[in-house]
């Protein structure tokens, strides 16, 4: 399979990470990318450069003030008296209530920054593009006739919304990725397999119909995002039914996951899209350090087994997966599967 990458993503490197009330270093570190590069490339996986595809593909997901601010933020930032090395909102909007968009960087902080998850420092803009770059890369090789491409993407994009940066994410690669495919295909969907909820995936298209949005996750009950990714999220308007969230109990292994994943591949069927986006998390690991499920290295293996089989061109774009021994056989498990049922 071809696996598109660049290294860009190294000098994004954040250091301001919520958790708690504790600040630490950010879980999302680039070695998670070196690990799995090392990993695909000792499976024998072609690499490929990512090519830049300008901003259209950016644009045509995010708002032009997101990209204005994502872009500024942190020249802006260290503008102001004392500043953090790294852009952290501490004030934001309040749900329900009249919202004026703030001229001030720490008022903008605090309208596109969703949580303490997503700090902005010197490299990071460079680094969302280059991630973004490579999803859209991906999707063109689907495209040009390859049955499958992995979008090694760092930083990850799931969370990220429309207007919002959110959970690590910036620049949302899968709906990048979707959108691009959509260039050709009257319909596609998107299936995410992260441990954690696709909530801007959710977001950016819950009024549309054009594109399936599916995710598998932990419970949000008790468990981040919290406060999306319920059963009842169905979509609204012309996007009435295109969404399809199942929410698994934490702990949940391979024998829980599976009907919950077959489920979720008879509902793309029906959908009869032209093309598939996988959101690739590995964080669903027993051992990745959210410890949300109990998925083995080999179960990633037959789950993406179970995804190939739906015989579509798919583009496979990397989310989570955090640092652990396991990381690197994970992916390779993952790639193996997928390979072996294509």
């Amino acid at each position: 399979m071809k696996v598109v990458y660049s290294d860009t993503h190294k000098d994004h490197d954040p250091q301001l990470f919520m958790v708690r009330g504790k600040l630490k270093r950010s879980n999302e570190q680039p070695e998670r990318a070196f690990r799995l590069l090392e990993a695909v490339q000792r499976e024998g996986h072609e690499i490929v450069a990512t090519r830049d595809f300008g901003a259209g593909p950016r644009a045509a997901i995010h708002t032009p003030e997101y990209l204005r601010f994502l872009a500024n933020a942190y020249a802006r930032w260290q503008l102001l008296d004392d500043p953090s090395e790294e852009v952290m909102p501490n004030i934001h909007p309040f749900p329900g209530q009249p919202c004026t968009y703030p001229d001030s960087v720490v008022g903008q902080a605090g309208f596109h920054m969703g949580d303490n998850a997503c700090s902005i420092g010197a490299r990071t803009w460079e680094a969302a593009i280059a991630s973004a770059n490579m999803a859209t890369h991906a999707a063109q090789l689907v495209l040009d006739g390859e049955r499958a491409a992995y979008a090694l993407c760092r930083p990850p994009g799931h969370h990220a919304y429309a207007d919002r940066a959110n959970g690590f994410c910036y620049l949302n690669n899968v709906a990048i990725a979707a959108q691009h495919l959509r260039g050709v295909h009257d319909r596609v969907a998107i299936l995410d397999i992260d441990v954690h909820h696709g909530n801007g995936t959710q977001g950016i298209f819950y009024r549309r119909a054009d594109v399936l949005t599916i995710s598998l996750h932990g419970d949000p009950r008790n468990f981040t995002p919290f406060f999306i990714g319920h059963a009842h999220e169905r979509g609204e308007g012309e996007g009435l039914g295109y969404n399809i969230n199942k929410p698994l109990a934490l702990g949940t292994d391979i024998d829980g996951y599976l009907p919950a994943l077959r489920d979720a591949c008879d509902s793309i069927r029906a959908y009869a899209p032209g093309a598939l986006v996988v959101a690739l998390g590995l964080d669903a690991h027993e051992r990745d350090p959210y410890k949300g499920m109990k998925i083995q290295t080999a179960g990633f293996a037959v789950l993406l087994a179970e995804i190939a089989r739906l015989g579509l061109p798919t583009v496979l774009v990397q989310e989570g997966g955090y640092l652990s021994d396991d990381l690197g056989p994970n992916i390779a498990s993952a790639l193996r599967g997928f390979e072996s049922a294509a």
